[in-house]
């Protein structure tokens, strides 16, 4: 899985060089990036079929792809942090994760800019290349740093005025909150301890599922917000222990509010 995001690293690098120059040109680098995503994708699509044959795949191109070993599949995303790709801003990740009869296992998550590693698989720990992680011990949300995304584009507006009601919540009760647009890079900071914690809703299987084992694997809690299945929502709240029913709480407040309010 490594080699496999290693792979696809050096693609996307050799083309956010491209899209760096194309952010001058009228037509724009949309379609380019389109088409890094999908050679990343088939990078990673080739390495891992090898090596491991039969494996069955969720991507965020191709779909489902069914193997004959009904046990086991990779969850892909080859460009986490599209929208900074597009822009030419060196924050995204390639992303891979391994499902084992319903479970996830393994977690890789490569920040291609920075050439980092992050890796952790169930009973193993998390780990920066060989560096091993653990969460932030930072027990009051007033020392908190916490991460997040924000709704885009083609949301209803509805989810736009909730996250506004928890940005209202949290702000004035932690240290500061961060939106840098990677939720791969996003756990894996809190697995590493640079984040206290991170909230977002409506992602998919292949944004959330190698963070998932980085941030358990470090020590940390993942849940889904409302207390249902996170890969089926997408609604996800990782953090320490002490920090993670604070912050879900402040997020039940804002639900709360908005539902008084009659939003």
């Amino acid at each position: 899985m490594i080699a496999a995001a290693r792979a696809a690293g050096r693609s996307l690098a050799r083309d956010f060089g491209e899209v760096e120059n194309l952010q001058v040109s009228k037509k724009g680098p949309a379609d380019f990036v389109s088409n890094a995503d999908h050679r990343a994708e088939e990078i990673i699509y080739t390495h891992l079929t090898k090596a491991r044959p039969g494996y069955g795949f969720i991507m965020e191109e191709r779909g489902i792809v069914e193997g004959t070993d009904k046990s086991n599949r990779f969850i892909v995303d080859p460009l986490d942090g599209t929208l900074n790709f597009l822009h030419g801003q060196p924050h995204y990740a390639v992303s891979i994760g391994l499902e084992r009869d319903g479970e996830l296992l393994t977690g890789v998550v490569f920040d291609v800019a920075k050439n980092e590693i992050f890796w952790a698989e169930t009973g193993r720990g998390a780990w920066l290349d060989q560096r091993k992680l653990r969460v932030a011990a930072r027990r009051h949300m007033n020392e908190a740093v916490l991460a997040t995304g924000t709704p885009w584009h083609g949301i209803p507006g509805e989810t736009h005025a909730s996250f506004a009601r928890e940005i209202a919540a949290m702000t004035p009760a932690t240290a500061g909150i961060r939106r840098y647009g990677s939720a791969a890079l996003d756990l894996a900071w809190v697995a590493a301890g640079r984040f206290d914690g991170f909230w977002e809703r409506g992602l998919k299987p292949w944004d959330i599922a190698a963070g998932i084992v980085l941030v358990r694997e470090a020590g940390g809690v993942v849940a889904e917000i409302e207390g249902g299945d996170v890969l089926k929502t997408g609604n996800i709240l990782a953090a320490n222990a002490d920090l993670h029913p604070l912050v879900e709480k402040q997020l039940r407040h804002a639900a709360a509010f908005g539902k008084a309010a009659g939003a």
